[in-house]
Formats: C-alpha cells, structure tokens, sequence
C-alpha cells in the first residue's frame, strides 16, 4: 500500500504545523449561534474555501476540514441526518481545491467530531450504531478527497474506538485527539495515560493521536507531557486553545495572544510534540506566530511543568489527572492522609 500523504510528511519533517479554529473563524465571517457550519460547504463555498486558504497561507502543513458536526446523529438535529456523505464530500472537496493550489504539500484533514450521543449503558448509543455513523461520514470524506480522517474533541474511549474501526472500514488513515477539560481528564475520566495505553491496544491504531481543546494552552501542555511520559514513539499532536474564553461585548473572546500562542508552538515542539495546531479562538494571526516561533527557536529541552506556567499561565487544576485517584471508586478501607 502506498504510503499516505501524512506518514510521508511526518518522515520527512521534525515537526508539522496544523490549523487554527474552524467555529471562531466563521463566525467572525457572519455564521449566526445554533447554525450549522456544515451547510456553509454548499451555501457558502467561497467562506470555506477563505477558511482553508487562510490556514495554508499562514503556514499550515496541514488543515482540517469544516465537518466536524458532519454525521447523523448532529446533522438530525437540523433535519439534515441525510445529506451526511454530501456534506463531508463537498467540505473535502473545497479542501482539496486550495491544498492542491498552494504549490506544496498540504494534508487535508477530515474533521470528525464526536457524536453528542453517550453509550450504552449510561446512554442509547451503541457501538455497531456509531460505527455506523461514522463510516458514513469518513466515505463521504474519502469521496471528496480528504488525505486523512482527523478525529477530535472526544471523550469516551469507547468512542474513540468506534471512530477507529470506521476508519478501518473506509480504507482511510486516521489521526485522533481526545479533549481534556476536567482536571486534567476528558469528561468521561480518562487520563493521558489511560488514552495512550488504549492507542495500542486498537486493533487500527492512528497514525498519530493527542490532545486538542479542553481548558487553555497550559493545561493540554501537562496532558502532553503526560502522553510522554508514557514513552509512546507514536507522533503526538497538541491543538490547544487560543487562552482561556472571556465573555466580552456580547460575544466569546479568547485572550490569548499571537505571543503566547508561538510560545505554546515552541514549548510543544520541545516536548516531542510532531504536529502542533491550535483550537478555539485560533485565527490566521496566531498561526502566523506559530509557524515563525517555531522556525526560528532553535530546540530546546523538554519543558518542566514550571516552564509551562511560567510562560503560558497557571493550570486550571493542582492535578493532571494521571496517578490522581480522586475520581476513582472509593475503596472501603481508608489510609492515613499523608
């Protein structure tokens, strides 16, 4: 099998350089609150294609596709559970389009988010119906002429897990982040750890996997070094937020600066981070300063926690999460408290 166009990228570079924010940025273009961005690929093509060129033009080796909320099961809440593979094949397509005229290698990432759906037995959704779904959206992806599948935001293992057995039906390759945003653990409490370990044992395992969201830069930086301590040799990926989300004038505004974002870029790389990218709040201008910190910091060791805080602010929490047993099931017989 030929070697896909990820894999080749990451042989022959230290590090990548990914997107921004797919949300900030289109709603800074008009896109109005409960809307979905995915109607964007055929209503307004030309917004997308501005999404997607603004990323490579800031230096993005590698940009996702606007079909994060691209399957079924967010698509019916709109009425739209039937456009699925149009949608994805259509927000591929665009994608395609400005990765092919930049005159370099550009990956073009299938966004796929998950859900919003909790599985059995705490909710209804059930593997072989999430599989399901995201089969579906990774065709019409792979249709459209996405590179990879770029799984993201997720929080259930079991859902990760579905995500990768899609992908193995579609013949596609595929990367995959989980968000970390509650003590250092995703929102069903998995650890950094937790989901390194699980990376391994997935019968298609990514070609990369990682952490993107969750609170601010500071803390998806504890839950990479976390991923590292764990001596995983697979490529890591960090997309952490623009600084932390203040309501301001109405709308969300998130205080990070272009600074403090290639500050984030360089404390990445220096963690062993491979492909490096921002989230919410992330627009062309961080990524400009991104893309330069990065090519002109010479490495440097890899960052202590007091290193990260110190240039990118506190952590919203006193743990990571990992070795944190507080949000275990209690055990009947008590220890001291040291």
């Amino acid at each position: 099998m030929a070697q896909d166009a990820l894999s080749k990228l990451l042989a022959s570079r230290d590090w990548l350089m990914a997107d921004g924010a797919t949300g900030t940025n289109l709603f800074n273009m008009g896109l109005s609150s409960g809307e979905p961005p995915e109607f964007w690929n055929t209503d307004k093509p030309d917004n997308i294609r501005t999404l997607y060129r603004n990323a490579v033009n800031a230096g993005s080796d590698i940009f996702l596709t606007n079909t994060f909320g691209g399957n079924a099961s967010r698509l019916k809440l709109h009425g739209a559970q039937g456009r699925v593979r149009e949608l994805n094949r259509v927000g591929a397509a665009l994608g395609r389009e400005i990765a092919d005229a930049s005159g370099r290698v550009v990956v073009v990432a299938g966004s796929v988010g998950p859900t919003g759906e909790i599985f059995e037995p705490m909710g209804t959704l059930t593997h072989r119906a999430a599989v399901e779904m995201f089969h579906e959206q990774a065709e019409g992806l792979k249709e459209g002429g996405a590179d990879v599948l770029w799984v993201e935001t997720i929080s259930a293992p079991e859902e990760y897990a579905a995500a990768a057995e899609a992908a193995a039906l579609a013949g596609m390759p595929w990367c995959g982040t989980m968000s970390f945003d509650t003590a250092g653990r995703t929102m069903m409490g998995t650890t950094s750890a937790a989901m390194a370990e699980m990376v391994e044992k997935l019968a298609n395992p990514p070609i990369a996997f990682g952490a993107n969201c969750g609170v601010g830069a500071s803390d998806l930086m504890r839950t990479v070094l976390g991923f590292a301590a764990t001596g995983s040799h697979r490529p890591l990926i960090a997309k952490g937020n623009a600084g932390i989300p203040k309501y301001h004038d109405g709308h969300i505004h998130y205080d990070g600066t272009p600074e403090l974002m290639g500050e984030y870029a360089v404390l990445a790389r220096d963690a062993g981070v491979r492909i490096i990218g921002g989230c919410c709040g992330t627009m062309p201008e961080h990524l400009k300063a991104m893309r330069a910190a990065l090519e002109n910091t010479p490495k440097g060791p890899v960052p202590s926690p007091e290193d990260i805080t110190a240039k990118l602010g506190a952590f919203s929490s006193a743990s990571d999460g990992t070795g944190d047993t507080s949000g275990d099931p209690k055990r009947e017989r008590r220890g001291r408290r040291g």
